[in-house]
């Protein structure tokens, strides 16, 4: 089994380089890392470089934002397996990606009745972006059930690892949308009845606050506004319900940070 990593760059000169050292610390080893840069100005490309060696395919061109580059690398990847790690994120543990493999491996005994595996999510924690041993948000997934959609539930995209027969049925993210296309696309997903899911309860990703996801108020109401549609478009009932109950749910991570995992 081989694992695609996609991390999308643009001028990540400042924290590129523990993003590459921490897909390489993994005792998994079978892994093809895609850095899709955007054409940084900074030395994002020279610190990337460095790890030449071991980073297997590097793009550098101007590109339409980050779902852009997210499409771009997906269309590169070879592997079995592909995941997403953005260039301020970090794996959970060295043995994330381990886990993750073994998940959807047949070493995992499926109960009589069960899909196999094709899609693997677990938590994500948001830590402060100077302070990064402080842990600023703690978002616990939970196993899936097809009536958590209806009350504003979704895995952290982040964490999100599918076989690459899932991206071939269900396309790419859509280009028309600037700020919600990953709820978009994780819809598009966990509606698909024929697929198989599994809740690894431990931590994937650990994000930097400050990225794409975290910004400000205007970035805020217009994925608001984007979220509305994609409900609208997925045919989703009572979308403003869902939106609410979605924001909602937020309140928890906030609160009840966990101060060790």
């Amino acid at each position: 089994m081989k694992i695609s990593i996609i991390t999308p760059t643009f001028n990540s000169a400042g924290v590129i380089t523990d993003c590459i050292e921490s897909v390489y610390s993994q005792t998994f080893h079978n892994i093809e890392h895609i850095i899709v840069d955007g054409g940084s100005t900074d030395l994002t490309l020279d610190c990337v470089r460095s790890k030449a060696n071991r980073v297997v395919k590097i793009v550098s061109e101007p590109d339409k934002g980050i779902y852009d580059a997210l499409n771009k690398g997906i269309r590169l990847a070879s592997g079995d397996i592909i995941g997403i790690l953005h260039s301020d994120d970090t794996f959970g543990s060295v043995q994330t990606l381990q886990h993750i493999a073994e998940s959807f491996g047949p070493s995992l005994a499926i109960p009589e009745g069960q899909k196999p595996v094709d899609v693997v999510y677990g938590n994500l924690v948001f830590v402060d972006q100077l302070h990064v041993n402080k842990i600023v948000r703690y978002w616990v997934s939970k196993p899936f059930n097809p009536s958590l959609l209806r009350k504003g539930w979704m895995p952290p995209h982040p964490t999100v690892f599918m076989r690459r027969e899932v991206y071939v049925k269900h396309g790419l993210f859509n280009m028309n949308l600037k700020c919600a296309a990953d709820y978009d696309y994780l819809l598009r997903v966990f509606n698909d009845d024929t697929l198989g899911f599994f809740y690894l309860p431990e931590v994937i990703t650990r994000m930097r606050m400050g990225g794409i996801s975290t910004k400000g108020l205007k970035y805020i109401i217009n994925k608001k506004i984007e979220d509305f549609w994609v409900l609208k478009n997925n045919r989703m009932p009572f979308p403003c319900w869902i939106l609410l109950a979605k924001n909602v749910s937020k309140i928890p991570q906030l609160i009840f940070k966990k101060s060790h995992y």
